[in-house]
């Protein structure tokens, strides 16, 4: 049997969506946590161009950054298929995918964590998120009836927005009034058991990143 492990973190939607896609392929394999703040010699030795989550290791072979991991998982594995097999099907997914990643993080460093850009990045991310809601008008996920490759870029989006929003105190208005679409989808997706069983539990994602970016604030007892 293929060795297969994923070198990631628990608090990481790129991690997160290796995994989705190795359990929607019914792929065994080891998940070996990472501490980000002290990286492990297999790590730096598995990337050690970027030294970064996720890495996907195949028989001892190493595979970099979510996207393409994800692909390689659909290419190598049989069973469910994340991305379709018709040409132009499986390039529009790819675009989507590489939307999401580019525009929607853009905007989400500049509204969160850029002082000075706030409301420049509130705006890519409110066109980012009209884009997705209309692309969803007849689609149950965006990758169709079925978990995509853009679903797993779209983490982000489904968890770990709204927890740094409640943490840093941002409102995007990510609401069903704006986007009701997509928050239909965001539904959809945190009920699947394979997206329960993998995103950690909320409670625990908002008190790891209040502690990283608010260290001076006081934790429940």
């Amino acid at each position: 049997m293929a060795e297969v492990k994923v070198l990631g973190s628990w608090v990481s939607p790129f991690s997160a969506a290796v995994e989705i896609a190795l359990k929607l392929k019914g792929v065994e394999y080891e998940f070996i946590q990472q501490d980000l703040s002290n990286k492990s010699p297999l790590l730096l030795k598995s990337n050690p161009v970027h030294k970064k989550i996720p890495v996907l290791l195949h028989n001892g072979n190493p595979l970099l950054e979510s996207l393409i991991i994800v692909e390689y998982i659909d290419d190598t594995f049989p069973g469910t298929p994340i991305l379709p097999k018709h040409p132009y099907e499986k390039a529009l997914a790819r675009f989507w995918a590489k939307f999401i990643h580019e525009k929607l993080f853009s905007g989400t460093r500049k509204a969160l964590f850029t002082k000075g850009e706030e409301q420049e990045g509130k705006e890519e991310i409110c066109e980012v998120l009209t884009i997705l809601d209309n692309e969803l008008k007849n689609k149950k996920f965006l990758g169709g009836e079925t978990i995509g490759l853009a679903d797993l870029a779209a983490n982000f989006i489904a968890l770990w927005m709204g927890v740094f929003e409640e943490i840093i105190e941002v409102d995007l208005g990510v609401t069903e009034e704006n986007f009701p679409h997509l928050c239909r989808w965001k539904q959809d997706y945190l009920n699947c058991h394979i997206i329960k069983e993998t995103f950690p539990p909320r409670d625990k994602l908002f008190a790891y990143n209040n502690n990283r970016l608010n260290p001076e604030a006081p934790t429940a007892t």
